[in-house]
């Protein structure tokens, strides 16, 4: 039997501090998900070819793309890049927000499909909001695996929001923003627990980028939390 397929995936936290309180972002997956149904997470989803080819307003910090490069068999800056559009995507598709900036028009010659779609909003993707706050690769036994990413991004990126994509047919079928001690108690995946309770031992910030971050993985059977 072949070894199961690890994915690269990114998922994007988003953080609203309005009126000094501390919200994240999430939204319930549809009950009839193989992977994980019914559970609140944060928008996320698979890297795909066409990541690369996106064209971006503002670069990743240097010391995130450093980060993001540790323990992978591709170290090109364009892969990281690829990382954080991703997280990027995935959320424009899952929540109709889009992150970036609106004041240099559209992006040109987007590649089909959803970055197509973002591009009609007059949003222009930036990567500079974006820092990585953990890894974590899928146990083996589940229905999919992932190495995913978890990146972290300020609410006031949010540049656009489309309108209808939460209902009760789409991927999310709800969505929120709570703080963290609430979302702790909604039904949410362990690796989920697990870097919220990383995020709010972060703090109010700043956060120095140049920081280790988690990683869990299983070696050798065991579950582990590293940092890279």
């Amino acid at each position: 039997m072949s070894a199961q397929q690890i994915r690269d995936a990114a998922t994007l936290i988003l953080i609203d501090r309005e009126g000094g309180a501390f919200r994240v972002l999430m939204g319930r997956r549809h009950a009839g998900h193989k992977f994980m149904p019914g559970k609140f997470v944060f928008p996320g989803g698979a890297v795909d070819p066409q990541d690369e080819r996106m064209a971006i307003s503002g670069p990743l910090g240097s010391q995130v793309a450093e980060k993001l490069l540790i323990h992978t068999r591709r170290k090109s800056q364009d892969y990281a890049r690829a990382l954080a559009l991703a997280a990027i995507r995935e959320t424009f598709e899952e929540t109709g927000l889009a992150l970036g900036v609106t004041d240099l028009g559209p992006p040109p010659e987007p590649p089909e499909g959803v970055w197509a779609r973002f591009a009609a909003t007059g949003v222009f993707p930036t990567l500079e909001g974006l820092d990585l706050l953990a890894r974590a690769i899928t146990p083996p036994g589940r229905s999919r695996r992932f190495d995913a990413r978890f990146f972290v991004a300020e609410a006031s990126w949010i540049a656009f929001r489309a309108p209808d994509v939460i209902h009760p047919e789409a991927e999310l079928t709800e969505l929120v923003w709570v703080p963290i001690d609430e979302a702790l108690a909604l039904e949410i995946p362990n690796i989920t627990r697990a870097v919220l309770g990383d995020l709010a031992a972060l703090g109010p910030g700043p956060w120095d980028r140049a920081r280790p971050r988690p990683f869990y993985r299983m070696v050798r059977g065991k579950p582990v939390r590293e940092e890279i």
